[in-house]
């Protein structure tokens, strides 16, 4: 029968989380040894290794060990659910939420969000995870994320689906390029010109496929996975991107880019809160969604939309 606590599984984890026993004392405030010593007992009782260790290499985990840590880190938070749960008993307002967002969507997104449900619950705790829209989706599938924020395309069968808003593909061009002063554009037009493409999972095939649906081709000059780049080539003349939602330092004025509608888009996704059916979620989680559904009903998101002039806010399904 294995013998083993909470606390031991928590040193566990930290290691492998940083690869490092070193790292993991640190992290803790506890000695390197508390951290062996948990690793041993463990593997002991198991009856195979958890880690290969590799003097001035840290250690990395064994197959069986990953499938081991696995469901530590499912018990870890489990352990953190009932601590919240029970001490919501007592009217306590304290929790964790972890939060899986897309990186080009969390600078303009999270603000707003991030505001409102603090000032409820100013002792809420949030640990944010920020990745591509597949990276995403492997947080929130592999129990490190309670939510995650990501367009409705990228969904498995698993997950349940909170619409939030509508994002339209836009335009990003340079100050000097004469389509800047237009008060849309179409995919016609952009297909003459060179593009910069943000080269992310899921991202290239939906921008390269609105092309195609109206029979044309990006001019694809350049290629970036990180949104700030895109920018900068943009602002530079090297060429025009698309995204989806609106930067939120943006500043016509100040910008050496502008943002320009597309009035043909063929397809404009919906940006929204996905959770796992089934998963059992804390008082806190439940408040989070509640604040995000809140926030869509007052047309906060709507800031983060760029539409044509004169185009109004399309309804769309409150639940998928």
């Amino acid at each position: 029968m294995l013998n083993f606590t909470l606390k031991q599984l928590r040193y566990v984890e930290a290691a492998d989380r940083s690869g490092s026993i070193a790292k993991a004392a640190e992290e803790l405030n506890i000695s390197q040894s508390s951290i062996t010593a948990a690793i041993d007992a463990l593997e002991s009782g198991l009856g195979f290794d958890l880690f290969v260790r590799t003097p001035a290499r840290g250690i990395r985990a064994t197959a069986s060990g990953r499938d081991a840590l696995g469901l530590i880190r499912r018990f870890i938070h489990q352990s953190h659910q009932f601590e919240e749960e029970l001490s919501s008993l007592g009217g306590l307002t304290r929790g964790t939420v972890r939060i899986a967002c897309y990186a080009t969507a969390a600078p303009s997104f999270l603000p707003p969000v991030l505001r409102a449900i603090t000032e409820g619950f100013p002792d809420l705790s949030i640990q944010l995870l920020e990745g591509n829209m597949a990276r995403i989706m492997e947080f929130l599938d592999e129990g490190e994320a309670d939510v995650a924020f990501t367009y409705s395309q990228v969904l498995s069968d698993r997950c349940h689906f909170e619409p939030l808003f509508e994002a339209p593909p836009y335009a990003m061009v340079s100050v000097d390029d004469p389509l800047a002063g237009q008060p849309s554009t179409t995919f016609a037009e952009l297909a003459t010109r060179p593009m910069v493409m943000l080269d992310l999972p899921h991202t290239r095939d939906y921008f390269v496929g609105m092309f195609e649906a109206l029979g044309l081709s990006p001019n694809i000059a350049h290629s970036t996975r990180s949104s700030e780049i895109v920018r900068a080539l943009v602002a530079g003349g090297f060429g025009f991107s698309l995204l989806n939602i609106r930067p939120v330092d943006y500043r016509e004025s100040e910008s050496r880019y502008r943002i320009v509608p597309i009035s043909d888009a063929p397809l404009s996704p919906i940006f929204g809160i996905a959770t796992m059916d089934g998963a059992q979620q804390t008082r806190m989680v439940r408040a989070f969604v509640q604040s995000c559904t809140e926030l869509r009903d007052r047309g906060v998101f709507e800031d983060l939309v760029v539409r044509c002039p004169g185009q109004p806010t399309p309804p769309f399904p409150r639940k998928m």
